[in-house]
């Protein structure tokens, strides 16, 4: 067990090396807004990484196997031979479709219903907006995120295990392509992508997501934008958003903020917004 664990901070540690490899200069070079890699509440970051690289997953391999049963019993045999006849290929694409859906309405649903934005607000705390905030959440958070992005996978047949097709690897799969672009989409980088940003999330979608001014609560898509112009949540100005966070004061501490979600909610003053939304406090400590 303790091998294991340490295997894993091994593991964790060499892809956050090529991460800082990859994304620090690009941020440097490419930034929407200058700050040092070592920024305020960064110590905070890491700690959120490993912590959301190991919990979450350990948590999921319940909720996942129940999944996987439960759909075994009520999906139709016909549904699993359909998508058993696919090719792999054919099977991720609808799984990363149908993971998109489902994970855009788990998203959206955190920001409209007061007990789950309380967990969603610990990521929307942050200030300045880089790929390190890509894992800055609360661990329940991301459980219920991922949760709902993979019943959709399970209910349509695409998650179970399959003599030809490698199904069971399919939801670690849609789990690892939407990681690895959640830290694309909130990288510090002012590029616009011209029409692609009409197929694909780009950091400019996902920074609008993160806005304290504007249109909040639009953008959920974390990989498809076009479900949030279906569902007519989609915002995408020709201008960066001017800053970014929450309306509460979050705790700077990370225990503070892990804590947060469980302590009793205080009533806005008639000065304060009802909305859920809440601010923070940019700075983090463990």
């Amino acid at each position: 067990m303790r091998h294991a664990i340490l295997e894993n901070i091994f593991r964790l540690s060499v892809w956050l090396v090529i991460l800082v490899v990859i994304f620090v200069p690009l941020e440097h070079f490419f930034a929407i807004k200058s700050h040092k890699p070592l920024r305020k509440g960064i110590a905070g970051d890491i700690f959120y990484y490993f912590l959301n690289s190991l919990l979450p997953a350990a948590i999921l391999s319940v909720p996942a196997a129940i999944l996987a049963w439960a759909a075994q019993q009520a999906v139709p045999d016909q549904v699993f031979d359909f998508m058993d006849s696919l090719p792999f290929w054919g099977r991720a694409l609808l799984a990363l479709l149908a993971g998109e859906v489902g994970y855009y309405w788990g998203h959206r649903w955190s920001h409209q219903i007061p007990f789950l934005w309380k967990f969603h607000s610990v990521h929307h705390a942050a200030e300045e907006v880089d790929f390190m905030i890509n894992t800055h959440a609360h661990p329940l958070d991301m459980v219920f995120g991922r949760t709902c992005g993979l019943i959709p996978i399970y209910v349509l047949g695409l998650g179970g295990p399959t003599s030809a097709t490698g199904g069971s690897m399919i939801p670690v799969l849609v789990t690892l392509v939407g990681t690895v672009w959640g830290f694309f989409i909130h990288a510090n980088l002012k590029w616009n992508l011209g029409p692609l940003e009409w197929l694909i999330a780009t950091p400019k979608f996902h920074h609008w997501h993160h806005t304290k001014t504007g249109l909040i609560d639009h953008n959920y898509a974390s990989t498809l934008p076009w479900l949030d112009r279906i569902f007519g949540t989609h915002n995408l100005p020709k201008e960066w958003p001017e800053s970014y966070g929450i309306e509460a004061k979050m705790p700077p501490g990370v225990l503070d903020q892990l804590l947060y979600p469980l302590k009793p909610e205080i009533k806005p003053t008639a000065e304060e917004p009802a909305h859920p939304t809440e601010e923070s406090d940019s700075s983090v400590s463990i």
